[in-house]
């Protein structure tokens, strides 16, 4: 398997597991709801980059838009269907 194949492997997992935690998203408060907004923009991006074969950037645009998920958890302003939610 190639380094590319690998990728766009790695991808589609993350989108799968990212998409399913989004399911259960829900906004705590205003700033909440931006950061969920956001996700979901850099989760499209992501979609985008990838159909155009720009993987580097599509996994970057995922990787933000995890890190903005894992942050609105641990700031409590995100809350999700799963038990690494702080409240």
């Amino acid at each position: 398997m190639s380094l590319e194949d690998k990728l766009i492997e790695e991808i589609k997992k993350w989108t799968t597991k990212l998409d399913d935690a989004l399911r259960t998203a829900k906004a705590r408060n205003d700033r909440g709801d931006k950061m969920l907004s956001n996700i979901r923009a850099y989760c499209k991006d992501s979609g985008h980059f990838l159909e155009r074969g720009d993987l580097i950037k599509s996994f970057e645009c995922l990787i933000w838009a995890w890190a903005i998920l894992e942050l609105g958890r641990e700031l409590a302003l995100l809350r999700t269907g799963s038990s690494r939610d702080v409240r």
